[in-house]
């Protein structure tokens, strides 16, 4: 069983970030587009972590929750979610996550909700530790 063990952090990133289509289409298009979208992507999570997660070391497990504000319900959420892959990346250069493997993350949540005046991404990073109870 697993237990919450310290409360969480939480990241307010603001905007939007590229979904799966914008991802694909980058790919099929020009030959670095896609990379140079993933980069952008991460350098701005990456500022941003290292002011709102200022000191933030996390050694142990964690659940990721993400509740996603769209302008629109326009795009899909799975499309939208794929940018999970984009924060947890930034996260492990910013210094915050060890890695974002099985052994650091052991499963993430997402909600999805449309706030047309402030599109953002929150993600709420909750440490873990294995519980001796079943």
């Amino acid at each position: 069983m697993l237990e919450p063990s310290r409360p969480a952090h939480t990241l307010t990133i603001p905007g939007q970030l590229p979904g799966l289509n914008e991802y694909i289409a980058a790919e099929r298009s020009i030959r670095y587009k896609a990379a140079g979208m993933k980069r952008d992507a991460e350098q701005k999570i990456v500022l941003i972590a290292r002011t709102q997660l200022r000191g933030v070391q996390v050694t142990g497990p964690v659940i990721m929750h993400y509740t996603w504000y769209e302008r629109t319900k326009r795009r899909d959420k799975d499309n939208i979610a794929f940018a999970k892959k984009f924060v947890q990346d930034a996260l492990v250069k910013a210094g915050v996550l060890q890695g974002d493997g099985w052994a650091y993350i052991q499963g993430f949540t997402d909600n999805f909700d449309v706030d047309p005046a402030k599109p953002r991404i929150e993600v709420r990073i909750t440490e873990i530790q294995k519980g001796l109870s079943a």
